[in-house]
C-alpha cells in the first residue's frame, strides 16, 4: 500500500472509530432512558419513602439478579474503572441487591444492606469539554454509592466526592437515591460539576430524562450540596448571565437545551404529574421539582404511574389500544422497558423486612410486581447468568445474541410474553390486568400479617425469618410467572 492509501486508510479508520464511539454514547445516553418518582415519608399513606423507576434501554437486553454478601478487603486493594481510572477500594463494602445488564455503563440498580437504593436517569447536559482525571467515572459511581454508604444523604456526598476527584466520563446524569428516611436527586454534569437536592419529606418529584433542579441553595445543607463553583463555571461558559437572566436555575443553565424541549420526555413528565397532584397541569406548563400529591401515596398509585402510556390523553398514539399496542410510542411504560420497581423503605420495621423491592421484569403493564425483600438470601431459580463474581467480570462483555448468551434465563419468559401480548394487546389486556390486580390486591392484603410474623420469628432466630423471607419472595415471583401460562 502506498503512503498516500494508507493514509486514507488511517483517516477512514480514525472517522470510523470516531463514529463508533459517538454512536455508542448516544444509545447510552438515550434522551428517553428511564423514569423515576420519588415521595418522602410524610407524602406516603404508609410512612415510608417510596422509589418508582422504570428502567429503559435500547436493544435485546437481560437483567441479571444477584444478592452480593459484604465484603471485607485488603489494605491497598484497588478499583480499575472500565474508563481506566483507579479508586483505592475500601476496607468493607455492604451487601446489596443488584438488578445488572450486562454490556450497560448506566443502567444497573442497587439496594444495599442499609435499605439505599440506587438508579438514574440520563439527563443530557451542555457540557462537551468536561474535564476528566484518568478518564473519569461512571459505571463505578453508582456501585461505589452503593457499596460504601448507609444513608442516601452519605450516598450523596460519596457521589459528589466522586465526581470532584475523576468527573463524570458521560454528558449527564442524574441518580436517584434513597432510605427510609430521605430522597434525594443527585445530577451529574460531564466534568466535574454536580448537584443534589433533597425531596421534601411532604412531597412528591418526578424525574424523565431531563434534569429537573432548579433553583439551589448550598448554603442550605440540610437540603442542597454541589460544586461550590457551579455559578461562577456557568458564568465563565457564558451560560448564565446573572443580570440577564435573573436567579440562577440549574435546570436551565446546565442542560442540554433541545432536550428540555423534547416532547418525549415533557408528556410523560406531565402524565405523572397529572396522575399524582392535585393541581393539573396543561404539557407547556412549568412543572414543579417536588409537590404535595392530592391523596396519600400507595403502591398501587405507583404501580400505575410505571404502566402507563398517556391513556385517555391525544399523546395515545395506540387511541385506546384501538390502532396499535401502546409501545410504539413513547410512554413511562415504553418500547424500551427492561423493568419496574418500587422501592419501599419503612424506618419502623428491621431493615431486611421493611425495606422491599417489588419488582415487575420486563414490561411493568402486562407482568405482576411482586415483593423482592431485602433479607432474602438468594435469588429466584434461573434469574442471572452465572455469579455475582462472574458478572463484574464479564460485565462489559459484548454480547451478540442475549439469549444464546443465557439460554434457559427466566427473564426471557417476561420479554417473549410481552412482546406475544403486544400482537393483539386491545383484545388481551383487560383480562390479563384484572388478573394483576386481583393478585398484587392479595399481596397487599397479606403483608402485615406476614411481616408480623417474620418479626417475631427474627428475634429468636434470624436465619429462620430470612429463610422466610426468601421463600415467600420467591414463591410471589413463580406464581407471577404461572400467571403467564394460564
Amino acid at each position: 500500500m502506498n503512503s498516500l492509501n494508507s493514509n486514507k486508510f488511517n483517516i477512514l479508520i480514525l472517522v470510523f472509530l470516531v463514529a463508533s464511539s459517538l454512536t455508542a454514547q448516544q444509545a447510552n445516553e438515550n434522551p428517553f432512558n428511564c423514569f423515576s418518582v420519588l415521595a418522602g415519608n410524610n407524602a406516603t399513606a404508609d410512612g415510608s419513602v417510596m422509589f418508582a423507576h422504570n428502567e429503559d434501554d435500547w436493544g435485546d437486553r437481560m437483567v441479571n439478579f444477584y444478592k452480593v454478601p459484604r465484603a471485607d478487603h485488603q489494605n491497598g486493594e484497588m478499583i480499575t474503572m472500565e474508563t481506566g481510572a483507579k479508586l483505592q477500594q475500601a476496607q468493607q463494602t455492604w451487601s446489596y441487591l443488584w438488578l445488572e445488564m450486562p454490556e450497560m455503563s448506566f443502567s444497573d440498580s442497587y439496594m444495599n444492606e442499609w435499605s439505599v437504593t440506587i438508579a438514574s436517569d440520563a439527563c443530557s447536559s451542555r457540557e462537551e469539554e468536561g474535564e476528566l482525571t484518568d478518564g473519569g467515572i461512571g459505571y463505578w459511581l453508582r456501585r461505589t454509592m452503593a457499596e460504601r454508604s448507609k444513608s442516601a444523604r452519605e450516598a450523596v456526598k460519596i457521589g459528589g466526592a466522586l465526581v470532584t476527584q475523576f468527573g463524570y466520563a458521560s454528558s449527564g446524569r442524574t441518580y436517584c437515591i434513597a432510605d427510609p428516611n430521605e430522597a434525594w436527586m443527585l445530577s451529574v454534569v460531564n466534568g466535574k460539576h454536580w448537584v443534589a437536592q433533597r425531596i421534601p419529606d411532604d412531597e412528591v418529584a418526578i424525574i424523565p430524562n431531563y434534569y429537573t433542579i432548579n433553583t439551589i441553595d448550598l448554603k442550605d445543607t440540610m437540603n442542597y450540596y454541589g460544586s461550590s463553583d457551579l455559578v461562577d463555571y456557568a458564568v465563565k461558559k457564558k451560560w448564565y448571565n446573572p443580570k440577564k437572566m435573573g436567579e440562577f436555575n440549574f435546570r436551565q443553565v446546565y442542560s442540554n437545551q433541545e432536550n428540555l424541549k423534547n416532547m418525549g420526555n415533557i408528556v410523560r413528565h406531565w402524565s405523572a404529574v397529572n396522575l399524582l397532584s392535585e393541581k393539573q397541569y396543561t404539557v407547556d406548563e412549568s412543572f414543579p421539582f417536588s409537590f404535595k400529591p392530592k391523596q396519600k401515596v400507595m403502591l398501587n398509585h405507583l404501580f400505575t404511574v410505571l404502566r402507563n402510556h398517556n391513556e385517555g390523553s391525544e399523546y395515545d398514539k395506540s387511541e385506546g389500544y384501538v390502532k396499535s399496542h401502546p409501545h410504539e410510542d413513547w410512554s413511562i411504560c415504553s418500547p424500551t422497558s427492561q423493568y419496574g420497581f418500587i422501592a419501599q423503605l419503612r424506618s419502623e420495621l428491621p431493615v431486611d423486612i421493611g425495606a422491599v423491592l417489588w419488582l415487575a421484569p420486563f414490561r411493568p403493564c402486562v407482568h405482576a410486581f411482586t415483593p423482592w425483600y431485602l433479607g432474602m438470601t438468594e435469588m429466584p431459580g434461573n434469574f442471572s447468568r452465572g455469579n455475582y463474581t462472574s458478572a463484574l467480570k464479564t460485565h462489559f462483555n459484548e454480547i451478540t445474541d442475549v439469549k444464546e448468551a443465557a439460554p434457559g434465563h427466566t427473564f426471557f419468559e417476561f420479554v417473549d410474553y410481552a412482546k406475544e401480548i403486544d400482537k393483539d394487546y386491545g383484545n388481551l389486556y383487560d383480562a390479563i390486568y384484572q388478573y394483576i390486580q386481583l393478585f398484587e390486591s392479595e399481596l397487599f392484603l397479606n403483608q402485615k400479617e406476614f411481616e408480623k410474623k417474620v418479626e417475631a420469628i427474627r428475634a429468636s432466630n434470624p436465619k429462620e425469618a430470612a429463610g422466610l423471607l426468601t421463600e415467600y419472595s420467591i414463591r410471589q415471583v413463580n406464581r407471577s410467572l404461572e400467571m403467564m401460562i394460564k
